[in-house]
């Protein structure tokens, strides 16, 4: 008893040492001295403590005695405000620095306050669910965001340049978005992610979008905006914002498919939906992310008016910036029109008159052939009887058109595939050929080459054609007349039942006279559009821009013409048709039923049948007769 009272007593006679007040509270001296406080002992904080033992408990630390520019910058802070307001979950200075008997200075990598820590710091309550719900903060995870963020995972590998919670929302001052004095107020981002971007923010300043930012516009985008908040990712990140992948389909297209902004600002409608139906457009969607996108052509932080002579967009730039992937494109491209959508106001008057030809012309021949087709398949199933026939045949379609029909039907077959994969990137079945490997750029050369096989088939029959004296009669043949007329007027008769004389034709009807001359036409189109197309960079150099916008309108529209041509009028006389049907062999075999050809074609299968005893006998028969040959059927 005497030794501790004795202790006391020298004790109250200085100043208590942090040491004496480990006597009596559990305080980590070791750890204690490691601590930017430990110069200044116990009361320097305790300050009301002047001798031992003291009296009662001590009056609260004052940080604000050594930081008062920090404690006035938290009191106006909203944990600050929070705090004022009652809130008892609110961050403190202990909260985010910890204990002042073990807090370590911010550049000593153990601080919780250390830029690596931060997100641990702040994720205690921000990544908490529960405190998130009960304070009605609407942000989802920003702390797991910004972990996975370009710029957390740099932070998280050492990268003390790199941007962390407090070089964004600022330290003891952080303020709520909404309050104009904010680091993270939209009026503020620019300058906020200026500090490290210095270059990207005066480009971004001198833009479009940063001037009308700087005008007030609550609607112009900053950098989170196209960037993010806390998921900020580099451009070269597949799943990056600004990515090629999204930058167009998703980003700029936020706003600029956005009826409502361009209403109020006056912006040119329909630039995203005409981008999507280009060429540009449908291989970015395809997954083809090296085609051109909106940052490509008008830049990225630096985006200015195409009225602005330094826009890259302005018309006496365009050859220089088209220029970057088509190598020595002309003047042509200047005062051009570059978003063009089919069926828009935007269309050149080419584009527009081809585009009228077809929604009529597709309709009237697609809804002829499937009420012609129709009402002949209802009348032969009313009408059919069991048919015991001969069973011979004869040869109707030789090995020379035979080889031009598989090129043909090889070629088309596949065009209509690489084609239509192009044009409907997001089809079930254009993923399944994703997933066979047959990428945008591998289908791109595939549809090249069938191209290229089908224009061979054609030159091949039309060589042989101008070779083959025998078999260039169906020429004559396959030339429509005023028969034609009549026999499709009395075939509906027939089929209507209005009559029981069926038509009956000579060697082609009219079904194979309007298929052939009909694939003829089509080929010229689709061959000429599809090379002024393959050859871009030549056609923009020899031709005005609204040509290869004439060339892609009929190249889409006759591909449709020509698909559903083959689908309702070819398939339904070599498959479908009830005479013919399970299907007519002689694409493979050249040979036709001799039965099928006395009940259609009478006067036709006279001269087979006289033909063949002339054959048989020795003696000359009819002069058509060599013409059992068809021409190559789409």
């Amino acid at each position: 008893m005497l030794v501790v009272l004795f202790s006391g007593l020298l004790l109250a006679a200085g100043t208590p040492t942090p040491q004496d007040c480990a006597g009596c509270h559990d305080v980590d001296i070791a750890r204690f001295e490691k601590t930017p406080h430990a110069s200044m002992g116990c009361t320097g904080c305790h300050s009301s403590i002047t001798k031992l033992p003291h009296d009662g408990k001590p009056a609260p630390v004052d940080c604000a005695t050594c930081h008062p520019d920090e404690v006035k910058a938290y009191q106006g802070s909203v944990h600050g405000q929070a705090m004022q307001h009652g809130v008892s979950d609110a961050a403190t200075c202990i909260s985010c620095h910890g204990s002042p008997h073990t807090m370590l200075a911010p550049d000593n990598p153990a601080s919780k306050v250390a830029k690596q820590n931060l997100p641990d710091t702040c994720g205690a309550c921000h990544s908490n669910p529960a405190f998130m719900a009960k304070h009605h903060i609407p942000f989802a995870k920003p702390v797991e965001a910004y972990r996975m963020s370009l710029h957390g995972r740099a932070v998280a590998k050492g990268n003390t340049a790199a941007a962390s919670c407090s070089d964004c929302h600022g330290s003891h001052g952080i303020l709520a978005p909404t309050n104009p004095a904010s680091k993270v107020n939209r009026m503020n981002v620019a300058s906020t992610c200026g500090a490290c971007h210095p270059g990207e923010k005066a480009a971004w300043s001198e833009s479009i979008h940063g001037r009308a930012v700087a005008n007030g516009s609550p609607d112009a985008p900053t950098c989170t905006d196209c960037h993010g908040e806390h998921t900020i990712l580099a451009p070269t990140d597949p799943n990056s914002p600004v990515s090629p992948a999204h930058v167009s389909l998703d980003t700029c297209a936020r706003c600029h498919a956005d009826e409502r902004l361009a209403t109020r600002y006056g912006i040119p409608a329909g630039v995203v939906s005409s981008y999507k139906e280009s060429y540009h457009g449908l291989a970015l969607q395809g997954g083809q992310a090296t085609v051109a996108n909106c940052a490509s052509c008008h830049g990225v932080h630096d985006i200015l008016p195409p009225s602005d002579p330094r826009s890259k967009v302005n018309p006496r730039n365009l050859p220089k910036t088209c220029g970057q992937c088509h190598s020595d494109v002309g003047k042509e491209l200047i005062g051009a029109r570059i978003h063009v959508s089919i069926s828009s106001a935007s269309e050149a008057p080419a584009v527009r008159w081809i585009r009228l030809a077809y929604l009529f012309l597709i309709p009237l021949t697609i809804g002829f052939m499937l009420f012609h087709n129709g009402l002949d398949w209802l009348a032969k199933l009313r009408r059919r009887r069991p048919h015991h026939g001969t069973g011979r045949e004869f040869e109707r379609m030789n090995l020379r058109f035979r080889i031009a029909h598989w090129m043909v039907m090889a070629s088309f077959i596949t065009l209509v595939i690489t084609g239509f994969a192009l044009k409907f990137p997001d089809a079930a079945w254009v993923h399944v050929l994703q997933h066979l490997g047959l990428t945008p750029v591998s289908r791109a050369y595939i549809h090249r080459g069938a191209a290229l096989l089908i224009t061979f088939g054609t030159l091949y029959h039309l060589v042989h054609m101008a070779t083959v004296r025998r078999d260039r009669v169906i020429l004559r043949k396959l030339l429509p007349g005023w028969q034609d007329a009549k026999d499709i007027f009395n075939m509906f008769r027939y089929n209507l039942g209005l009559t029981s004389k069926r038509p009956t034709f000579g060697m082609f009807g009219y079904p194979e006279k309007m298929e052939y001359w009909a694939y003829m036409w089509g080929t010229v189109v689709m061959a000429v559009t599809g090379f002024l197309l393959w050859g871009e960079n030549w056609t923009l150099r020899h031709f005005p821009k609204w040509v290869i916008d004439a060339a892609t309108a009929a190249h889409w529209y006759e591909a449709i013409l020509a698909t559903l041509s083959i689908l309702v009028w070819h398939w339904y006389l070599v498959i479908f048709d009830p005479d013919v049907y399970p299907m007519d062999m002689a694409w493979l075999t050249g040979k036709a039923s001799l039965d099928h050809m006395k009940e259609t074609r009478p006067e036709y299968s006279r001269q087979i049948l006289e033909a063949e005893a002339a054959q048989a006998t020795g003696e000359p028969g009819d002069g058509d007769a060599p013409g059992q040959v068809q021409p190559p059927e789409g």
